[in-house]
């Protein structure tokens, strides 16, 4: 009995003990600072390519320095590699002889700089009024040809809507640049019967640099294997103004999840008495495909990453209360029970992903990772079904719960414990089949 009460004692001191120290590392004004300054105004939403990104890679670069952090690579935070953005120029078309309005045309698939075709090179295929707009364009931009595609006024604001997103152009691979790309011209007209062409495009494409940044605390016993703290700090930059405001600060996406990581790597630093090398990474370009976490995963052996943790939108309640949040792909692997077990005897708790029907799991900066067979999950609490801030541009500061995030940080730093001391190892994630 004795024993009993005494090693409830002790675990009773641990947990006191615990909590002050993280209490003192990680406060709520450190924590403050972190995302007012990513969310500010004067990062101009962190879009990828933007002023505004490097501002913010520089301000957490200088975090991660001042932490003392080890670069992951060489002498340098940051982890650049280049893609190729293109974007719309121009594109004039006639039909049948008669020339058509720009503002009745928009371009998909295209990856010339310059390109021009007629019907002796493609062909002119009607879309039908009577079904659905959404199942006809999948279909259609499926192929890989040049052509053009007539679409009726039915589908004005289906046919505006995908114009004003295709006008922001695309980020591309070297590879996949080509002098005879397939293009697939749509033409907002009533006309039918239509049967010559001449189509001439332009496109700007320019060589542009990304970057993760990236640090890491080495491992003392298990340093080969590799645990992986991660949020975006990217986000979409400037938008069509609602009222006065045009800047998608992004405070909860992701600048919430950004400043945990790097509070974490913070808190960790200060233990140091990890066996296993932890590795802090913000990644670029999430918004736009995914590009820096999938950078940052072709320069690892997904066999050597235990686990990883993606943090993204924690500025709020989730819909299970306060000091609560969810894990995507919960019942992939054991990560969330070990994270919860990790957790007895504190207020805190995680739950399964409530939103399965969107898919979450593989639609953030796990997912790469995930596909190769690591336990890497994202740790959200945001009620993505209602969220009514979520990629507008008010989603700011003032929206948030900096209680919320807090907690939410206290929760991981806590559960994450006996993966980073080696004591405990997820299971693996069933690989995706790629074939």
């Amino acid at each position: 009995m004795k024993k009993a009460i005494y090693t409830l004692l002790a675990l009773f001191i641990a947990q006191q003990s615990w909590a002050q120290d993280i209490d003192k590392i990680i406060t709520k004004d450190y924590v403050d600072r972190l995302i007012k300054t990513l969310s500010s105004d004067d990062m101009q939403g962190r879009a990828t390519f933007s002023p505004g990104i490097d501002k913010a890679a520089t301000f957490i670069e200088k975090e991660f320095k001042s932490i003392g952090l080890q670069p992951l690579e060489g002498k340098t935070y940051r982890q650049t590699f280049y893609k190729y953005q293109i974007k719309p120029q121009s594109a004039v078309l006639s039909l049948d002889g008669k020339d058509i309005a720009a503002t009745d045309i928009f371009v998909f698939g295209n990856t010339s700089a310059k390109l021009s075709f007629n019907q002796e090179k493609g062909k002119i295929v009607q879309m039908d009024a009577s079904k659905p707009f959404m199942q006809q364009f999948r279909a259609l931009t499926k192929d890989a040809q040049q052509q053009i595609v007539l679409v009726d006024p039915a589908f004005a604001s289906d046919f505006k809507r995908i114009q004003a997103y295709v006008a922001g152009g695309s980020v591309i691979d070297e590879k996949e640049i080509s002098t005879e790309s397939a293009a697939t011209v749509f033409v907002l007209t009533a006309q039918t019967g239509l049967k010559n062409f001449q189509v001439e495009l332009n496109n700007n494409v320019e060589k542009m640099p990304l970057f993760n940044v990236a640090g890491m605390i080495p491992g003392k016993s298990k340093a080969k294997e590799l645990v992986i703290f991660s949020g975006h700090y990217d986000h979409l930059g400037i938008m069509k103004a609602d009222g006065q405001d045009s800047i998608a600060n992004g405070a909860d996406d992701d600048a919430s999840g950004t400043t945990a990581m790097i509070a974490l790597a913070k808190y960790y630093k200060k233990l140091n008495n990890n066996e296993r090398t932890l590795i802090f990474v913000a990644f670029t370009a999430e918004e736009i495909g995914g590009f820096g976490a999938r950078h940052f995963s072709e320069k690892l052996n997904p066999d050597d990453v235990v686990a990883m943790f993606n943090i993204e939108m924690i500025g709020k309640d989730s819909k299970f209360g306060k000091n609560t949040a969810f894990i995507t792909g919960f019942d992939k692997s054991d990560f969330g029970t070990i994270l919860q077990k990790n957790l007895a005897g504190t207020a805190f708790t995680f739950h399964p992903d409530p939103y399965p029907q969107q898919n979450l799991f593989y639609r953030s900066d796990n997912a790469t990772l995930a596909a190769l067979g690591v336990p890497a999950h994202t740790i959200s609490t945001d009620q993505i079904d209602s969220d009514k801030f979520y990629h507008t541009v008010k989603d700011e500061y003032v929206t948030l719960d900096t209680d919320n995030i807090l907690s939410t940080i206290k929760g991981i730093a806590k559960s994450a414990i006996s993966i980073i001391k080696g004591t405990d190892t997820p299971t693996r994630i069933p690989k995706l089949n790629n074939d």
